[in-house]
């Protein structure tokens, strides 16, 4: 069983208002990655936020430690859930693959253009403590290094909206 997580608990600080609630196309980017990940995933979680159009759960150990924070908090709620593995995907990943889940299987794997799309296995939970609570860099590539991933090549990247100009470019080119 695969449980989906969006990791949505980032500041948006180059967005510069809640990235997660912008909307392109008439729905928001946190409806989108909800729904996305909805399509492949028995069940999804939203991580790093209170509200939702999913159940949310908080980034572990606590917020503003990045996007492995909202992973660590997937991992955990994956094991206590019985889930095996779990896919990932930013709040910000605009046109995923159709067939994501057979690019990123087996599990651990990532795409080499955005290591927050991964689908990695429950029980790297602890390699993901250890690398929060460390004094050493906190981020997905460290953690997929140490967790064994595979990194997927030659996948077009999906988009990445970081700022309201990246939006604003992705509507004028009919997007996704």
């Amino acid at each position: 069983m695969i449980l989906g997580v969006v990791l949505a608990g980032g500041l948006s600080s180059r967005f510069g208002s809640d990235k997660a609630l912008a909307e392109y196309q008439g729905r928001s980017l946190l409806v989108r990655a909800v729904d996305a990940l909805s399509g492949w995933c028995e069940y999804v979680v939203i991580a790093g936020r209170a509200a939702g159009p999913a159940p949310c759960i908080p980034d572990w150990p606590r917020p503003g430690m990045g996007p492995l924070a909202g992973l660590a908090a997937g991992l955990h709620h994956a094991l206590d859930e019985g889930y095996e593995t779990v896919l990932t995907c930013g709040v910000d990943s605009l046109g995923l693959p159709e067939n994501l889940p057979e690019l990123l299987s087996p599990a651990p794997a990532y795409l080499a253009t955005q290591p927050v799309i991964g689908h990695w296995k429950a029980d790297a939970a602890s390699i993901a403590e250890a690398i929060l609570q460390s004094e050493g860099r906190h981020s997905m590539l460290a953690f997929a290094t140490s967790a064994g991933a595979r990194s997927v090549q030659g996948v077009a990247a999906p988009a990445n909206i970081n700022t309201p100009a990246d939006l604003a470019a992705m509507e004028r080119n009919d997007g996704i």
